[in-house]
């Protein structure tokens, strides 16, 4: 995909004495007090903010916080927090600036940070005249938000039909290499893990990866949903058996181009879900009506860890059982090991995803971690993101 990098406009010496608007997702959880509990997007957005800085630019950062009224005010809404932690990594005082749409005070070589900008009514709804407003503060827009690239609103898609400049940061510049690398040109054989608790959230994911994959492993309530669909009882499990045409739809898409969804031998059953509860292995075929499947087993963990250790590109959403709970952690730490250890590059995206690979401490050996859920679960479906659209068609000129 064709962008404008950012990178590259501060390399050619574009970017000094400019007034650069960078999006940024500073979209962090906080505490009943406010205190931020986990500060993972404000460090990812430094690199950008560093680079308009130090390339001489008067830097805006803008973002999201919560789901905040449009147009009504509450403390809790308020990026100040975020501002303070930001200044302590920037080494700098970053000030907060209120009621921006108008007008902002910035000079080359500061930043300021502009308040949650779902306040500014018209933002979801991509208005057009908040959006001109919003272009007219800048001379270059930097979109560096994926998590927030799967939607249209002003400050993602509209600032960027508008701003004399549109360009993508580093962050957003680097999903869209690694995504093109693991979807538009990878290296075979292309395997996916899918898993979750329901297949109905996850469908059109699946026939869009069946089209494409050599190996489409399933895992969680979903493994469940496509063992029934091949004649295995999964006694008491968490399933969709009104979706089990879908899924049968999905194995036999894979088979007609030789490449498979492999269904579990071996599962790890207990009689309730809780963390204490036994855990029983057993043979796929051998589950009783009263079972819970929690994890697969681990001839089927072995199994598909050997295929991973194979493949050429990985892409992995979701743990393929409870993992939370030690006795029901086995597949996904095997499948995550394998991963940590194949030559392939691998890309992984979504909250639990992330929670496992800190879990078992394989960060570094992951290809590219993804900052985004919605927006990686869409380009997953084959979507075209409306913030990479926009982005390229600016580039088109």
């Amino acid at each position: 995909m064709n962008v404008i990098r950012f990178t590259d406009l501060c390399a050619a010496g574009k970017v000094a004495g400019q007034r650069v608007f960078i999006r940024a997702d500073l979209n962090v959880p906080q505490d009943a007090s406010g205190r931020i509990t986990e500060d993972t997007r404000i460090r990812a957005s430094v690199p950008c903010i560093r680079l308009a800085l130090e390339a001489g630019a008067a830097v805006m950062v803008t973002s999201h916080l919560g789901r905040p009224t449009e147009g009504a005010f509450k403390p809790e809404d308020s990026l100040a927090p975020v501002a303070a932690r930001l200044g302590e990594l920037l080494g700098r005082e970053v000030p907060l600036v209120s009621n921006w749409v108008d007008g902002v005070q910035v000079a080359p070589g500061q930043v300021v940070l502009l308040e949650n900008c779902r306040l500014n009514t018209g933002e979801k709804k991509n208005d057009e005249a908040l959006s001109r407003k919003l272009a007219a503060l800048t001379d270059i827009y930097v979109n560096d938000a994926f998590g927030t690239a799967h939607r249209a609103e002003a400050t993602t898609y509209g600032i960027a039909q508008y701003a004399k400049v549109a360009s993508a940061g580093p962050l957003l510049a680097a999903e869209i290499d690694a995504i093109t690398k693991a979807l538009a040109h990878p290296q075979r054989p292309l395997v996916a893990i899918v898993a979750g608790s329901k297949v109905s959230t996850k469908l059109t994911i699946l026939k869009s990866l069946s089209e494409k994959v050599d190996q489409l492993v399933v895992g969680g309530g979903i493994a469940n949903t496509f063992m029934l669909a091949s004649g295995l009882s999964i006694g008491k499990s968490l399933a969709e058996p009104d979706l089990l045409d879908q899924a049968r739809a999905v194995i036999e898409s894979m088979r007609a181009r030789g490449a498979a969804v492999p269904i579990p031998v071996d599962v790890v059953v207990a009689k309730t879900f809780a963390a204490d509860a036994p855990a029983t292995i057993k043979d796929a075929a051998d589950v009783a009506d009263d079972d819970l499947i929690l994890d697969i087993g681990p001839k089927t963990a072995e199994l598909l860890a050997a295929q991973l250790r194979e493949a050429g590109t990985i892409v992995w959403n979701g743990p393929v059982g409870v993992f939370e709970f030690d006795a029901f952690a086995n597949g996904t730490k095997t499948l995550a090991h394998a991963i940590a250890e194949s030559k392939a590059f691998s890309i992984a995206g979504g909250g639990d995803t992330l929670a496992a690979i800190a879990k078992y401490g394989i960060e570094d050996k992951i290809g590219y971690i993804s900052t985004g859920g919605g927006a990686f679960l869409e380009i997953l479906e084959g979507k075209t993101l409306p913030a990479f659209e926009i982005l390229a068609t600016r580039a088109a000129g």
